[in-house]
């Protein structure tokens, strides 16, 4: 595994891609110009991407909570090496159970987001659960996971086709494992000690607020746009739905009449029936009649 200790960009890394969301920006500009004595560093440091916020929610699991990702990993790892020797009704399963397992993770995962102050739509909720997914079936995505360095959400199928060229930090975070990072207790103030409050000033205060408030505007809009979207599909599968409803109601009325009309024309056809088999009946006595006399006729002219 990589040594963040030797490798300062993995440490600011590590360190930054922890931060809430909406800090990642002015901690990461604040550090290039930290570091501007060493242009690589600085450089390196100002192409780090902002996680999304799916790919954020990751992260912030592997910190909070890295025994129930490092089990998540195991089940994956125990799952791809069964797999071969398993029979199809099993494989259903373990997919049932791999399932379970990335959905109950994903509602940790939103639940320590919110708790951090991000709200999660069920779009992103969908792309964890992917990610999750993606970890338990591709060994490069479990090391993508773990390292907490994430800036995409990841989707695989499991057949080796997962492309992960943009989804973290920096190549490196491949077998880099970010360090977990329980949340900060809350500390509860003793009514009995008087805080001494020293009033330092900041003078790049006004811009940090502005930067946190066009952050938290670009995240809200982001939610927004997310929501929007989801609306905007559900409307149209309604408005579908309703069509088809429309369509099947018409072609039922249609059928209810041709049913209507058939079983008019069947009393009509039962009728007629009822009268060619009465004619029937009486053209039979009437051949049985005009063969007895053709036999009587017979019978008379032999005896001439």
């Amino acid at each position: 595994m990589p040594d963040s200790s030797s490798d300062p960009l993995l440490e600011i890394a590590d360190d930054l891609y922890a931060l809430p969301l909406a800090d990642f920006t002015p901690a990461r500009d604040a550090l290039v110009k930290e570091h501007k004595g060493d242009k690589a560093l600085a450089t390196a440091i100002k192409a780090l991407r902002k996680a999304s916020v799916a790919a954020w929610v990751v992260n912030l699991l592997v910190r909070r909570d890295p025994d129930q990702v490092d089990q998540v990993l195991a089940v994956g790892q125990a799952l791809r090496d069964a797999q071969e020797n398993l029979d199809a009704a099993q494989l259903r399963e373990f997919t049932k159970q791999r399932r379970q397992l990335t959905a109950s993770v994903t509602t940790a995962a939103r639940r320590l987001a919110r708790e951090e102050g991000v709200r999660t739509t069920q779009s992103v909720a969908d792309q964890v659960e992917a990610t999750l997914t993606a970890a338990m079936l591709e060994p490069d995505a479990a090391k993508a996971v773990r390292s907490g360095l994430l800036v995409t959400s990841l989707s695989a199928t499991g057949l080796g086709d997962l492309d992960l060229s943009g989804a973290v930090a920096l190549p490196e975070a491949l077998g880099f494992s970010a360090r977990p990072r329980p949340a900060a207790p809350v500390d509860t103030p003793d009514p009995s000690r008087r805080p001494q409050l020293h009033v330092v000033p900041d003078p790049d205060a006004d811009a940090k607020a502005r930067a946190a408030a066009d952050e938290r505007l670009a995240e809200a809009r982001a939610v927004l746009k997310d929501a929007e979207k989801e609306h905007r599909a559900a409307r149209r599968s309604v408005e579908k739905l309703e069509a088809r409803t429309l369509q099947l109601q018409s072609e039922l009325d249609e059928l209810r009449s041709r049913i209507a009309a058939q079983e008019a024309a069947l009393e009509e056809v039962d009728d007629e029936l009822g009268e060619a088999e009465a004619a029937r009946a009486e053209a039979e006595e009437a051949v049985e009649e005009a063969r007895a006399e053709v036999e009587a006729a017979r019978e008379r002219r032999d005896s001439l």
